[in-house]
């Protein structure tokens, strides 16, 4: 893999966002969620796809995520995504999300 700088790194945004919202994605290619996560009072609430339909709703919504929120917006199907969801394949290929050991302020940045 290919070394970055420090400041290659700085220029990706991840923070710390708490879905609030998730609904079916039945218009995408493979099953998804419409997600909307909010970021507290300096980004608000942005929207995104993810295709994490192995987590039942209940088990998203208060969760903390981390996210890439300074790509471009991307269309997917019908919906406009805002920002990158993270997570991690397992072995069995389902993705398990990146999120926080315990409660944080939203819209906290990695660094």
């Amino acid at each position: 893999m290919e070394e970055i700088t420090w400041g290659d790194f700085q220029r990706v945004d991840i923070r710390v966002g708490k879905i609030v919202e998730v609904t079916a994605f039945p218009e995408a290619r493979n099953p998804s969620y419409r997600l909307s996560i909010d970021f507290g009072q300096e980004l608000g609430i942005k929207r995104s796809s993810a295709q994490i339909t192995q987590y039942a709703v209940e088990e998203l919504i208060g969760r903390q995520v981390l996210c890439v929120v300074n790509f471009p917006p991307k269309q997917i199907a019908t919906t406009i995504s805002e920002v990158l969801v993270l997570g991690v394949p397992a072995k069995d290929g389902r993705v398990v999300l990146l999120g926080t050991e315990r409660e944080v302020p939203l819209g906290g940045r990695v660094f």
